[in-house]
């Protein structure tokens, strides 16, 4: 059986590598491909947002009973960086490479951060506390759609 740790780690890779796409792509202003590319990246990401706050955070609560502990750092990250996004959307549409690129290299620093603390602390926990509901966990949060 996989673990949380192992499928939500998984999910990082996978965002990272549509945000390199979209960096990329942005700094040659290749906009049709940026667009695309960032499409992609925001929606994987909101998306792996979507499951650790509607189904890992509260189960985490619950079996912990830590309802301010990690899971509130981490929903104050998940918000800066959707402000994060909305600038680089901003940009895009602009058409600014010098705006959208320096957006996103704070974002990457703070995804960066906010990604080990979650590999290093949080989703090791979970595996702990939520050992016995693994499974139905990672049922749910595979079922999150992209919005």
């Amino acid at each position: 059986m996989e673990s949380i740790s192992r499928f939500l780690t998984d999910d990082h890779h996978r965002c990272d590598d549509l945000y390199a796409r979209s960096e990329t792509a942005a700094a040659e202003s290749d906009w049709d491909a940026a667009g695309d590319a960032f499409a992609r990246f925001r929606a994987a990401l909101l998306r792996h947002f979507r499951m650790e706050e509607e189904t890992l955070f509260p189960a985490f609560e619950a079996a912990s009973g830590q309802a301010f502990g990690p899971t509130a750092v981490m929903r104050l990250e998940h918000e800066q960086m959707r402000n994060l996004l909305n600038g680089m959307a901003r940009a895009l549409v602009d058409r600014d490479r010098q705006a959208y690129l320096g957006i996103a290299e704070t974002l990457l620093v703070l995804m960066q951060q906010h990604n080990f603390k979650e590999e290093r602390v949080l989703y090791p926990m979970s595996d702990g506390v939520l050992g016995g509901d693994t499974e139905a966990l990672l049922e749910r949060m595979q079922g999150v759609e992209t919005v």
